[in-house]
């Protein structure tokens, strides 16, 4: 595959080009090293496509994990304690865990224990290859990515989705990169503040 499009939020490009040039090839490597077609193993059964062999997410996801897992990526967490107050959330979401616990708990609230995981991290650097529902893009974009980043556990989150013209060659339901550039651009130039690589990939 290649990467057919590439966006940088609040200069995430620049940041990896300065300081993780390395890190930046690796990505482009991956990508550039998985063969869509061998990975057209899904058979339709929807109206209009019917029999047809389409990419399959599940096959594709398994060989970026692979080619990621062989350069050194791993699974990272960030993990948080939340309550139903909205004021002691914010009092204690830049402590570290234990102390968020113990500051819910002084106050007579319930601690709920949460995480947010990311698949590929190294050298501070998260990826996320996206290849399923549009939903789940915005949640890496606007709460995982960030977590990280105000967690201080990373520096630039990338995003790995596909193109448009790839997506057609899915089943219905994945997002695609022309439309996280949309959600991009509607919040404004600032949101969401964290340096953030859009990479849209093609066959």
């Amino acid at each position: 595959m290649h990467i057919g499009e590439t966006y940088s939020h609040l200069n995430g490009l620049e940041w990896l080009l300065v300081h993780e040039p390395n890190i930046l090839r690796q990505i482009k490597e991956v990508v550039r090293l998985i063969d869509a077609d061998e990975c057209r193993s899904k058979v339709s059964r929807e109206k209009g496509m019917k029999g047809r062999k389409l990419l399959s997410p599940i096959e594709l996801n398994k060989r970026f994990k692979r080619e990621f897992a062989q350069r050194g990526w791993g699974e990272s967490r960030t993990s948080y304690w939340v309550t139903s107050d909205y004021s002691l959330i914010r009092k204690t979401m830049h402590l570290p865990p234990a102390e968020q616990k113990r500051e819910i708990e002084a106050a007579g609230l319930r601690p709920i224990f949460s995480y947010n995981q990311t698949d590929f991290t190294k050298k501070r650097v998260a990826v996320e290859v996206q290849l399923g529902k549009y939903s789940f893009i915005a949640y890496d974009l606007f709460v995982k990515h960030l977590a990280f980043f105000v967690g201080d556990a990373i520096d630039v989150g990338v995003e790995i989705l596909p193109m448009k013209e790839m997506q057609q060659d899915m089943s219905s339901g994945p997002g695609y990169y022309e439309g996280a550039l949309y959600d991009l651009a509607r919040q404004g130039r600032g949101v969401p503040a964290v340096p953030l690589v859009l990479f849209g990939i093609l066959p």
